[in-house]
């Protein structure tokens, strides 16, 4: 692939995909001519990240605490080049709502090293060690996202 859009999807866009959002602008070798979003199937417009999420990503040195959410919409899964959501229900609702789309929807999980389809829980009102395993988990998968958008691989 050569540029364009990727869209992370969660459920209310305050925890996972602003994570994956941020992580991914962050991730060196991901190369120029990609731009990067995130909004959520349940999501409104301007809530901010949750407070766990902003710490933990803190720690990464990425300050997301300016992140509102957003919800998804038709014009967003057009403009996309890939859209990436954490769950099979997520997968499940951007068929119902998007099917002519789906052939750019991938799970996150399934970049991972033996492309698995798992989900990647909700961390809303979990503690921050909850957080930062949900963090270190999309950081694992977006190895495997950058070499599909860099080089068209998959991770074997």
């Amino acid at each position: 692939m050569s540029g364009g859009l990727v869209v992370f999807v969660c459920t209310g866009n305050i925890c996972r995909s602003p994570m994956a959002e941020y992580l991914l602008r962050a991730t060196p070798g991901l190369g120029h001519g990609w731009d990067v979003c995130s909004a959520g199937l349940a999501a409104v417009f301007g809530i901010p990240a949750s407070h766990e999420a902003v710490d933990v990503m803190r720690e990464k040195g990425i300050d997301i605490s300016f992140h509102m959410s957003r919800p998804l919409s038709g014009e967003l899964v057009d403009a996309a080049a890939l859209v990436v959501v954490m769950t099979r229900d997520h997968q499940r609702m951007m068929e119902m709502l998007y099917p002519e789309a789906m052939h750019k929807v991938r799970m996150l999980k399934s970049f991972e090293r033996h492309g698995r389809d798992d989900d990647l829980r909700d961390p809303i009102g979990m503690s921050h060690d909850v957080y930062r395993g949900i963090r270190n988990e999309i950081e694992t998968a977006l190895t495997g996202v950058v070499a599909h958008l860099v080089d068209g691989k998959e991770i074997e």
